[in-house]
């Protein structure tokens, strides 16, 4: 029997939660919601699925066993809260949050409620951020010494202009960090451990109207002793796909959006050769680096999936709330440090 979603908030992310539950198998999409009703019928009628304007009324729905959060970032505590006191499964759109007080808010109702939380970070399910992850693991980049991701992406100013949460702290809760690099750092912490400690500088350089950053630049060391740099940017015509390096004594990974670019290792195996030859041009989309449309909905397909199998079979997502908290700590002590100008360790207190 699949399991009924509802869709909270009806904005453009929404259309890729929808193409992606669409796709997921286990799942169906049944209901949307949002504050105007007639934007949730805009999109939920050419679906042919229930509309409501108020998340409560879509909650008594009893098709609706889970929800997808597709709201501004900071305005996911609410609805993610709601659902868990009415028993629902709750997928969130990343970032989970704004704020930690807010992150674990949403995770702790969902314990107390014991229903499923899963974060769309879903860079992680991508077979070549796995074949990274599993070298790291495999201890064959021997000693592992720097670990490096940048974003690099372009907003014209009428993106932010889009929406009035747009470049807000509160709604969006940062700049290109939070925004647009929350995956890639997911990424680069998941590959390379935990995170320790962040030096970082931040600027509004190339836009108006936003009271968060465009640009950032923080140096990272991680639990391991190795070192790092996040670089991201909303300011970077025309855009480049997002790109995560791995160094060591013994070998180097990159990785470019979905395309490893390099995988050369002291020791390189068939295996290895394999790989070169075939996760090289998986890339299909621009990646969002100038366009926020220009994304596969894939990656979501696999998130929604990978809920439905934890629903199931009663075991935790891949990305659970806690997973998806990592990288909203990052950010913000990097947006400390930036603010402090000093050094900020994690865990942040």
């Amino acid at each position: 029997m699949s399991i009924g979603f509802g869709i909270i908030g009806c904005g453009m992310i929404a259309n890729f939660h929808a193409k992606a539950l669409a796709d997921a198998p286990g799942v169906e999409l049944v209901a949307c919601c949002a504050r105007d009703l007639e934007k949730a019928k805009a999109f939920g009628e050419p679906l042919g699925i229930a509309c409501y304007g108020s998340v409560e009324e879509m909650l008594a729905d009893p098709k609706v066993a889970a929800v997808s959060i597709a709201t501004p970032s900071g305005a996911h505590m609410e609805p993610a809260l709601l659902a868990a006191e009415a028993g629902k499964h709750v997928v969130v759109e990343k970032p989970l949050e704004v704020t930690l007080e807010r992150c674990d808010k949403i995770i702790d109702a969902c314990d107390k409620a014991g229903v499923k939380l899963g974060v769309t970070l879903q860079s992680r399910f991508h077979k070549s951020s796995q074949l990274i992850k599993g070298a790291v693991e495999g201890d064959r980049f021997g000693t592992v010494t720097m670990g490096d991701a940048y974003v690099k992406w372009f907003r014209t100013q009428e993106y932010y202009d889009s929406g009035a949460w747009r470049g807000t702290w509160e709604l969006d809760g940062g700049g290109a960090l939070m925004n647009q690099a929350i995956h890639t750092v997911d990424l680069l912490t998941w590959m390379m451990g935990p995170v320790t400690e962040v030096t970082a500088c931040t600027g509004t350089l190339a836009h108006e109207r936003i009271e968060v950053e465009d640009v950032a630049v923080a140096t990272v060391r991680f639990e391991s002793g190795a070192l790092g740099v996040i670089e991201a940017s909303t300011a970077a015509f025309p855009g480049s796909l997002k790109r995560i390096e791995i160094s060591g004594t013994l070998g180097t990974a990159v990785l470019e959006e979905e395309d490893i670019k390099t995988w050369e290792f002291a020791e390189m195996t068939d295996e290895d050769r394999r790989v070169q030859e075939e996760m090289i041009g998986k890339n299909k989309t621009g990646g969002g680096a100038a366009d926020p449309a220009a994304i596969g909905h894939h990656g979501h397909t696999a998130v929604f999936t990978d809920v439905a199998r934890a629903i199931q079979s009663g075991e935790t997502p891949l990305v659970d709330g806690r997973e998806g908290r990592r990288s909203v700590e990052i950010i913000l002590a990097i947006y400390k440090a930036a603010k402090t100008k000093q050094s900020v360790p994690l865990p942040l207190v």
